[in-house]
């Protein structure tokens, strides 16, 4: 059975058939070639960003950063010892933040490196690095040190101005430059001359 259009319209046919069916020759509405063009462009930044140039993060990354933030979450509601500090300086978030203030607030005496005087004559704080500690070296001592301060080494107490929050993050990024368990050394310091 064959289709015929009435005369009047100005519509034309396609030369093929299909089974007696015919299509008009048109072309596709704007709405829809622009969303064709939209989607592969789309897909053209996507795979470039996924897959040529790697930027984005794989779905493995994504995953290892969300556990991150669950266990560092499930750690701040553990109370503060040394086996929950060495926990946490192992935890990727509370090291990335704990580098964020200990780049503020301790790099004046301490150094970005962390190697204080053992790198620069002219640094004031002590090497964070080595396994010689003046104050205890255990993760408790340093979480003391840094909240109450030596004032007579020049070490001053940053409870007040950092808050338990950021001196735990400072903590688990310094003893994650150590493992647990390494041999510390308490450097005994020589006790202050007597004045005439």
């Amino acid at each position: 059975m064959k289709q015929t259009i009435p005369e009047s319209s100005d519509e034309t046919l396609r030369p093929h058939s299909y089974d007696g069916i015919t299509e008009y020759d048109k072309r596709l509405p704007n709405w829809w070639l622009n969303t064709l063009y939209i989607t592969i462009v789309f897909w053209v930044g996507y795979w470039s960003y996924y897959q040529w140039l790697g930027i984005g993060q794989t779905e493995a990354e994504v995953v290892s950063i969300a556990m991150a933030k669950i266990e560092a979450d499930r750690l701040s509601a553990t109370t503060l010892d040394d086996a929950a500090l060495w926990k946490m300086s192992q935890n990727a978030d509370y090291v990335a933040r704990g580098k964020v203030v200990f780049e503020a607030n301790c790099v004046a005496c301490h150094l970005p490196s962390l190697r204080g005087k053992t790198e620069s004559p002219v640094a004031i704080g002590p090497d964070l690095t080595d396994t010689k500690w003046i104050n205890g070296g255990k993760p408790t001592q340093v979480h003391e040190l840094v909240m109450k301060g030596v004032l007579t080494k020049g070490m001053p107490t940053w409870g007040p101005v950092l808050g338990a929050k950021k001196i735990t993050d400072v903590v688990a990024y310094i003893m994650s430059k150590h493992r647990e368990g390494e041999a510390i050394v308490v450097e005994v310091s020589a006790p202050p001359a007597p004045t005439p």
